[in-house]
Formats: C-alpha cells, sequence, structure tokens
C-alpha cells in the first residue's frame, strides 16, 4: 500500500529530505533537517501566544541537534528541497543564508558573514550546489546553479553556474 502526500505538505517535504540522506533514519542530516524544518513551520503559527511552546520545544531540539550532531542550521535559514548533509560536524549556516534545492553540504563547512559590522551579508547557494568538505563561503556572494565548491576553498566572490571554486582563496574554474 502506498501512502499518498502531498508534495508541498511538510509531511511530504520530510519523505523528500529523508530520501535525499544515503543512510536514510540513520543519517544525522535527516534530523538535523527533521529539527529545521519543524521549527521554519512554526513561523505559520501567526499567534505570539500559540507559537510560544513550539518555540520551547524548537529550541531544545535545535541544541540537541547542536551538541550532537554539531550542525548549526537554525530555522531562519531559508533552505530548498532535497538538502543533503553528507557527513555531520562542524557546518554552521547563518540564520540568513539561503541554501537551494538538492544541494550537497559536506563536514567543515561555514556558510555565513564575512564581516561582524555587517551582519546581513550572507550567502546564497543556488540549486544542485556541492560545497566539499571544509568549505567555507563567506560574505554576499551567490553560488550558481550546479556550482560545485572544492574542499577547504575560502569563497568570497559569486560563483557562475556550473562552475568550480577551488583553493584560498578560491578561484573560478570553468564549468
Amino acid at each position: 500500500m502506498q501512502m499518498s502526500t502531498n508534495r508541498n505538505s511538510l509531511f511530504g517535504i520530510v519523505l523528500e529530505d529523508l530520501r535525499a540522506q544515503r543512510e536514510g533514519l540513520l543519517s544525522a542530516g535527516f534530523w538535523v533537517l527533521l529539527v529545521y524544518r519543524f521549527g521554519h513551520a512554526r513561523f505559520a503559527i501567526r499567534s505570539k501566544w500559540l507559537r510560544l511552546p513550539w518555540s520551547i520545544v524548537y529550541r531544545v531540539l535545535f541544541k540537541v541537534v547542536e551538541i550532537v550532531f554539531g550542525v548549526t542550521l537554525p530555522a531562519s535559514a531559508t533552505v530548498g528541497r532535497r538538502l543533503c548533509i553528507e557527513h555531520f560536524g562542524g557546518i554552521v549556516v547563518h540564520g540568513g543564508a539561503k541554501i537551494g534545492d538538492d544541494c550537497l553540504i559536506r563536514h567543515g563547512v561555514t556558510i555565513g558573514n564575512r564581516h561582524s559590522d555587517r551582519l546581513d551579508e550572507v550567502p546564497t547557494l543556488g540549486n544542485r550546489v556541492d560545497v566539499g568538505a571544509g568549505a567555507k563561503i563567506l560574505g554576499k556572494v551567490t553560488v550558481g546553479d550546479g556550482a560545485s565548491i572544492g574542499a577547504n576553498a575560502v569563497l568570497l566572490h559569486d560563483v557562475p553556474a556550473g562552475c568550480t571554486a577551488v583553493g584560498v582563496p578560491a578561484r573560478i574554474l570553468g564549468s
């Protein structure tokens, strides 16, 4: 018997997240995304007082995920569908960052601001972006669809769609 789900429902999105993780229910990435989706969904509750108990539960779960899995993914970030967190540990995503659909993020990645006095200048990752282990994507940069960021790269400038960025500081290679 196949369960029918609306692809745009929270349950449908969570199932897509589960399918995107290679280890299934045992994947740390799935549990990180589950807490993220729960936290993000609570924003739909208009009443501050009705949202409060959900916010308390979210904050506790957020800290548990952060401590147990070493991943900071706040509900205020914008995350597309089917994000795959390949390996957990040392991943930090700024609350204002935007991550597109079908992206892959590995361990040790930072997606955040570059300057302490410009907290709103954060990265935007397009769809199908592959981020290598240890990469740092910093500041108001846009990574185009299908781009790859090499392991340990420090990305400070935009990356066109389909291109690869490698090195410290990162330089763009052709597609």
